[in-house]
């Protein structure tokens, strides 16, 4: 098959998703086989943030499948620190290796990576703006748990402005007919631009809850849960205050139904109470294992290793904004990275939106 990379969610369709969600069950069906599949590739893992989760399942995956892993888990032990761009080492690397995946603080790093090399490039998370991998798997743990993804009402508890997970995953829960309900501390709240897109595109209109006292969890069937992002305040006072504005505890979990089950991507701080570990309800850790076979299924069916039904449609096509376009976005890869030039698509409402990290700029009209 042609390359192909995954930097969002919306770079596979519903029925990729599920062709996926298949052979990740076949390679579930046999967690502790090591296959031949991948027996002559070699995937590098370039990680610029800390990861346990997202590295270490990549790499299990990709042994699994019988192929080799050159990592860089450390930048700082890397050509990075003398000074080496972004876009000059995923050009390195793909002399080195036939897939990468790519976890980087800038937004917007993963589309530019995919755009200078000629090999597939998977998102593991670029800055807060996405991680379709993890979206994957937790879309397949409600499948497998739940037994379906359409009318399944989700809860989702947190920092939901900085978390990367909840970007990728509220989309993919749109798609399927999700219904969803946000809880966040005042400020964290899901950023104005997903939810615009999620009414546009899906008629999705999500309630907000400042607080898990208020919000009607009686009717969920999933509480998806995540950590307030340290790493994205530049005020660690505000962060202290905010962290502790709200936690999953027992008593929570007494509003919540006994068929329900509770999600984090993990790792946690202190939003989510030690004691629910024993709870049947708790499948976190159930959903960290899935993310071996969703991430050898991924890999499979980018390498064409295995054939996945409609995984080779094309992902969200989008039209270039012709005018001239400066991305607002202080976080976006374009800021950091010299020689890489701005370039506008146009969003679904209108506006020019960065092509690498989505960011919207409004199209200012002349006066008449």
């Amino acid at each position: 098959m042609s390359r192909r990379s995954l930097i969002s969610i919306r770079d596979l369709s519903n029925s990729a998703i599920l062709g996926l969600f298949d052979l990740a069950a076949e390679f579930a069906a046999q967690p502790r086989r090591r296959l031949m599949l991948a027996h002559d590739a070699v995937m590098a893992t370039l990680f610029y943030e800390p990861s346990t989760r997202t590295r270490l399942s990549f790499e299990s995956a990709m042994l699994r499948l019988g192929g080799q892993v050159i990592s860089m888990a450390d930048p700082g032990a890397s050509s990075v620190a003398k000074g080496e761009t972004l876009a000059d080492t995923v050009r390195i690397v793909e002399g080195y290796a036939d897939i990468i995946v790519l976890r980087h603080p800038r937004e917007g790093a993963a589309q530019l990576s995919a755009d200078m090399v000629d090999v597939p490039v998977i998102n593991a998370g670029d800055g807060a703006r996405e991680h379709p991998t993890q979206t994957l798997l937790d879309l397949y743990t409600i499948f497998q748990e739940k037994g379906r993804l359409q009318g399944v009402t989700v809860a989702l508890c947190g920092d939901l402005k900085y978390g990367r997970t909840v970007h990728s995953l509220v989309q993919g829960l749109a798609r399927f007919g999700a219904h969803m309900i946000c809880v966040a501390p005042h400020g964290l709240e899901l950023p104005e631009p997903f939810r615009r897109t999620l009414t546009a595109q899906y008629g999705v209109d999500i309630a907000q809850y400042h607080s898990l006292d208020t919000a009607p969890l009686g009717g969920c069937d999933v509480l998806y849960v995540t950590r307030i992002q340290k790493e994205r305040f530049a005020d660690q006072v505000e962060f202290a205050r905010i962290r502790s504005s709200y936690q999953v505890s027992r008593k929570t979990l007494e509003r919540v139904r006994e068929d329900a089950i509770v999600l984090h991507p993990l790792p946690r701080v202190d939003e989510l109470d030690y004691s629910l570990d024993g709870d049947p309800r708790a499948a976190y850790f159930r959903q960290a294992a899935y993310g071996v076979p969703v991430r050898m299924a991924l890999v499979a069916a980018l390498l064409g290793l295995r054939e996945v039904p409609g995984f080779q449609q094309p992902g969200t096509s989008a039209t270039p904004a012709s005018e001239a376009f400066h991305c607002p976005n202080p976080r976006c890869v374009t800021q950091s990275e010299p020689g890489i030039p701005a370039r506008a698509l146009v969003s679904e409402a209108g506006n020019s939106r960065c092509a690498f990290c989505d960011a919207e700029q409004e199209v200012v009209c002349p006066a008449s």
